[in-house]
């Protein structure tokens, strides 16, 4: 799992990045000393699970933590301070866990091990459905999705959004979410152009279902869209985004 420490001690995000690094569940470690530079790093690379003291030099933790639930993919939420009181509202804010400091390997790895619990039963989920791709005429265009020998027929303007983490690419309609194992690009290989963008690397969204382009962290952006869900745009696609709408 690729994993982001972020704390605004040198000495402590090092202790903790080597810790986590002796963990056969991890596969890379990124630091950040801020919520700005948490969101470029968030921005740059899929993150699975983020490590978040709650004191942040003028900042808290916790106005990252509230930021990710806006997500539609966020990462897992680990707290890692050597604030013992905030146990309850750590998990609020559907945090995973709560590490104290100062940080010992198996706790640490209680950590890792509880994350990767909760991967496993969302991959039980993405392996239960398949996707195959119809083609018809560019305004009947359609995917359909197989599982259990039924076939659910999706209507390419019905999808709101596809985004991709983990391998599992996830489309989402109004009340529905269907998962697969094909990538992204694979998706986007198959969509009306006109109809939809690109706008994270790992995300496409309906421009229909666009219905706000809002400022973020670090000036970046986030998009609302129809149905309440809010994704962000890398800084790559932000020229692009703003052409197609046109600002």
């Amino acid at each position: 799992m690729k994993i982001l420490v972020v704390d605004d001690e040198p000495l402590a995000r090092d202790e903790l990045s080597y810790l986590l690094k002796q963990n056969r569940l991890t596969d890379s470690v990124y630091q950040a000393d801020s919520i700005a530079t948490a969101v470029d790093k968030l921005l740059q690379e899929k993150i699975d699970v983020i490590f978040i003291d709650i004191s942040l030099n003028d900042e808290n933790g916790f106005q990252l933590a509230n930021e990710l639930k806006k997500l539609i993919q966020p990462p897992l939420i680990v707290f890692a301070t050597a604030f013992d009181s905030y146990a309850v509202k750590a998990f609020d804010v559907d945090a995973v866990d709560y590490v104290l400091k100062p940080f010992e390997q198996s706790r640490v790895n209680q950590a890792l091990e509880k994350v990767q619990a909760i991967f496993k039963l969302q991959a039980k989920k993405d392996n239960s459905l398949t996707v195959n791709s119809h083609f018809g005429s560019e305004k009947t265009k359609i995917i359909s999705i197989t599982s259990d020998d039924k076939t659910k027929i999706i209507k390419q303007h019905d999808l709101i959004m596809a985004t991709i983490k983990d391998g599992a690419l996830t489309l989402i309609t109004n009340g529905q979410s269907y998962s697969t194992r094909q990538s992204l690009g694979w998706l986007l290989s198959r969509l009306n152009k006109n109809d939809f963008l690109q706008v994270h690397r790992s995300i496409i969204v309906n421009i229909n279902s666009i219905s706000e382009l809002e400022p973020w962290f670090n000036h970046t952006y986030q998009l609302k869209l129809t149905n309440g869900m809010k994704v962000p745009v890398s800084r790559s696609f932000i020229k692009s985004v703003k052409k197609r709408l046109m600002m």
